[in-house]
C-alpha cells in the first residue's frame, strides 16, 4: 500500500491533481549568482540566488529562501555530483514554477563567516530580518517572500517569519521544532544521546569541513563534492578557508547539553541562552503578523517530538489560512514507515501541496486551498488519508491497567501493584524514530518489535470487534513508586494482531523528577499534559511513596484492526537514546492498580 494522496478521498483537489496543472514555464540558471551580504555587526553571509530563467525578462518574482547550516552547496571536483543535495529539491522545483530562489549558510557555517554560539541563536533571526531587506530591494523581486524547508530550515523560517518583516507572507515548516527542549533535545526531561552525540559529530565534522569525519555521514558523503563553494567572488578560495577557520571556534551541542538540563537555565556563561532563546515559539507568535498563514507539515515518526511542534503551532497560531499536514513518514519524510507499505519511498508530493499553498500566498493565485479541510492526516494500517478541519479528531477512551496483565475497559475495585525491576540494558533497538535525527539511514522502523517488550511490565486488551482509528496523544497516568529518589517512565503502545504479530505503534517517556504539570502558555497551546521543565518545579521522589506521572505519548495515527488487541507496555530505560535514571542506581518500579487510585491511560479512539 502507498502514502499517495489518492489514498482516499480526503482532498477536493489532491497535490498531484493540482500539480499536473502547474506545468513548468521557467528554467533554471546555469549557476546561481553568489555573494557575500554584510550584516548589522561586520559578519558576512554566502547566499546563492535563483532567478527564473525565461523570455519575459521583465517579470518579478516572489523569493523562497531556504536557510541551512548544512552548506547551501558544494564544490564539486568530480562530475556528476549533485552541487547542493540539502537544497536541490527546492531549487528544481520551485524555480521552473516561477519563484526565485535564495540559499543562506546560516552564521557560522559553510562559507559563511562567524561562530555558532548555540542551536539556533538570536543572532541568526536577526540576520534572515537584513536578508529579507536585501531580497525585496532586489530588481527581480515582487516583494514577496516565502519560507520552507526541512528541520533546522524549517525552523529557520519561522525565525524569519517572527521578526514581523512585511514582506513575509507565508511559511512551510517541514519536519520542524518549535521547543527545543521537549521536542529535540530533552524529550520527557532526558537527554537525548541523538542529539548530545550523533548530531554534534556531525556538525563538527561539516563546521570543520573533515573529508574523514564527513564520510561517516551518508548524505555528505559523495566523494565527488570537496567542502563549501566560494561565493563567486572569491576566485582562490581564501574567504571560504578564512570562513571554515572561524567556525572551529563554534559551540559544541554535546559539551553544552548538560547546561541546558532545565528549561529556564542556559550555560553559565551566557544564561540568556536558554532554550526557550534557540526556539521558534518563543517569537513566533508574538513577533509574525497576525494571520500569517503557515502550513506545518510533519510525520507520525518524527524524531521525539517534531509532530508535536507541527501540531502546537498549528494550535497556537490558529490564522484563518493555517494547515496541517501529518503523514507516514520519518524525519523529512525520506521513508514510508508503515509497516504494511509496498513501497519504502514516500509517493505523497509534499512540494506539491506547498506549492499550492505558497501560489495562493504568494503568487496570489486562485488555487481552490482555502476550501480544503485545515488538516489532512494518514492513518497507518487503514493506509488512508482523512480530512478534518481541527485536531485531535478523536475523543478519547478511558483504558485501565489491570491485574493480570489486562488493560481494561472497567476498573478492577480493589487496589493492588505489580513490580517492576529496572535494567539498564534494556532498548528499542538501533531502528528507531531516534537515530534518523542524527542522519543514519534507517528505512525499516521498528521491524523489530515483535518480542521486545518482553522484558516489559505488559497490559493487553481484549480483541476489538471491529476496525478503530487510533488518532492522536495516549495520554498515560501512572501512579507509581520507585526505591529509589528518582526514575524515567518509558511507555509504549503496541497493536497484537490476532495472529499474534506485535506492531510498533507509538511511545512516550517521563523523568519523575519532572512530574509536575501546568497549563500550557498561550505561545504554546496544547490538547495534552505540558509541563515547564524548570528546575523550581522539580522535585525527587520519596521513596515507596506512590506519585502519579500524567504524560502524553507521541502522536500518531493507527487503525487497530477487528480482532487485535491494544497492547500499553512499562520500562524504565532506553540504552541506545537516553542515559540510566537515577544513573548506577536502577530502581524497582511499583505501579499501583485498581480501585480509586489505579493507572489508566486515555486511548484517543472512537467511541
Amino acid at each position: 500500500m502507498s502514502d499517495h494522496d489518492l489514498a482516499g478521498s480526503a482532498w477536493h483537489v489532491s497535490p498531484s491533481e493540482y500539480l499536473a496543472r502547474r506545468a513548468p514555464q521557467y528554467s533554471l540558471p546555469e549557476q546561481p549568482e553568489s555573494r557575500y551580504l554584510t550584516m548589522r555587526d561586520g559578519c558576512r553571509i554566502a547566499i546563492d540566488v535563483y532567478i527564473p530563467q525565461g523570455q519575459d525578462n521583465s517579470r518579478l518574482f516572489p523569493a523562497i529562501t531556504i536557510f541551512t547550516p548544512y552548506y547551501r552547496r558544494f564544490k564539486v571536483i568530480a562530475d556528476g555530483a549533485e552541487p547542493s543535495p540539502n537544497a536541490a529539491k527546492y531549487r528544481d522545483f520551485f524555480v521552473p514554477r516561477g519563484y526565485a530562489l535564495i540559499v543562506i549558510d546560516v552564521r557560522g557555517t559553510g562559507a559563511s563567516f562567524g561562530v555558532r554560539e548555540s542551536l539556533r541563536s538570536p543572532k541568526e533571526r536577526e540576520d534572515s530580518r537584513e536578508i529579507a531587506d536585501w531580497i525585496v530591494n532586489q530588481p527581480w523581486s515582487n516583494g514577496a517572500i516565502g519560507s520552507t524547508g526541512i528541520s533546522y530550515l524549517g525552523a529557520a523560517a519561522c525565525f524569519l517569519a517572527s521578526t514581523g518583516h512585511p514582506a513575509v507572507k507565508a511559511i512551510a515548516p517541514l519536519f520542524s521544532v518549535s521547543d527545543i527542549y521537549n521536542e529535540q533535545l530533552f524529550p520527557g526531561g532526558m537527554l537525548s544521546r541523538v542529539w548530545s552525540k550523533n548530531y554534534d559529530e556531525l556538525m563538527v565534522a561539516l563546521d570543520h569541513n573533515d573529508p574523514e569525519k564527513i564520510a561517516r555521514f551518508p548524505y555528505f558523503n559523495d566523494p565527488r563534492l570537496s567542502g563549501p563553494q566560494p561565493v563567486d567572488d572569491d576566485m582562490d578560495g581564501l574567504q571560504v578557508e578564512a570562513a571554515i577557520l572561524e567556525h572551529h571556534d563554534n559551540f559544541r551541542l554535546h559539551d553544552m547539553m548538560p547546561e541546558l538540563a532545565f528549561r529556564d537555565e542556559g550555560p553559565l556563561h551566557a544564561p540568556e541562552l536558554n532554550t526557550d532563546a534557540c526556539s521558534p515559539f518563543h517569537y513566533l507568535k508574538k513577533g509574525s503578523i497576525p494571520g500569517i498563514p503557515i502550513y506545518s507539515i510533519s510525520g507520525w515518526f518524527d524524531g521525539g517530538g517534531y509532530a508535536n511542534g507541527s501540531i502546537t503551532r498549528f494550535l497556537t497560531m490558529a490564522g484563518p489560512h493555517d494547515r496541517l499536514l501529518l503523514g507516514p513518514w520519518d524525519h523529512g519524510a525520506r521513508t514510508n514507515v508503515s509497516p504494511f507499505r509496498k513501497q519504502i519511498a514516500p509517493q505523497f508530493s509534499i512540494l506539491a501541496e506547498v506549492l499550492r499553498f505558497f501560489d495562493q500566498h504568494l503568487l496570489g493565485m486562485d488555487t481552490g486551498i482555502e476550501k480544503e479541510d485545515k488538516v489532512h492526516y494518514f492513518s497507518m494500517h487503514e493506509e488512508s488519508w482523512h480530512a478534518t478541519n481541527s485536531w485531535p479528531p478523536r475523543s478519547s477512551k478511558r483504558f485501565f491497567l489491570s491485574q493480570e496483565a489486562s488493560l481494561s475497559e472497567t476498573p478492577a475495585t480493589h487496589e493492588s501493584q505489580v513490580s517492576h525491576q529496572v535494567r539498564f540494558e534494556t532498548t528499542t533497538g538501533d531502528q528507531t524514530r531516534w537515530e534518523r535525527l542524527g542522519a543514519a539511514n534507517v528505512t525499516d522502523y521498528f521491524f523489530d518489535w515483535h518480542g521486545r517488550d518482553q522484558t516489559h511490565l505488559t497490559f493487553t486488551s481484549e480483541p476489538l470487534a471491529q476496525d478503530t482509528e487510533l488518532s492522536g496523544h495516549i495520554v498515560a497516568n501512572i501512579n507509581m513508586s520507585s526505591s529509589q529518589n528518582d526514575a524515567a517512565l518509558f511507555v509504549y503502545a503496541t497493536e497484537i494482531e490476532a495472529d499474534g504479530i506485535a506492531r510498533y505503534i507509538t511511545e512516550g517517556m517521563l523523568r519523575a523528577l519532572h512530574r509536575a504539570t501546568a497549563n500550557c502558555p498561550d505561545d504554546y497551546l496544547t490538547t495534552w499534559p505540558y509541563r515547564q521543565f524548570m528546575r523550581r518545579d522539580a522535585k525527587r521522589l520519596t521513596p515507596g511513596v506512590a506519585q502519579r506521572l500524567e504524560f502524553a505519548l507521541l502522536p500518531v495515527s493507527w487503525t487497530l484492526k477487528k480482532g487485535s488487541r491494544l497492547r500499553i507496555s512499562i520500562t524504565g530505560a532506553d540504552a541506545d537514546h537516553f542515559p540510566p535514571i537515577p544513573n548506577g542506581m536502577p530502581p524497582v518500579l511499583n505501579i499501583l492498580l485498581g480501585g480509586q487510585n489505579g493507572s489508566y491511560v486515555e486511548v484517543p479512539l472512537n467511541k
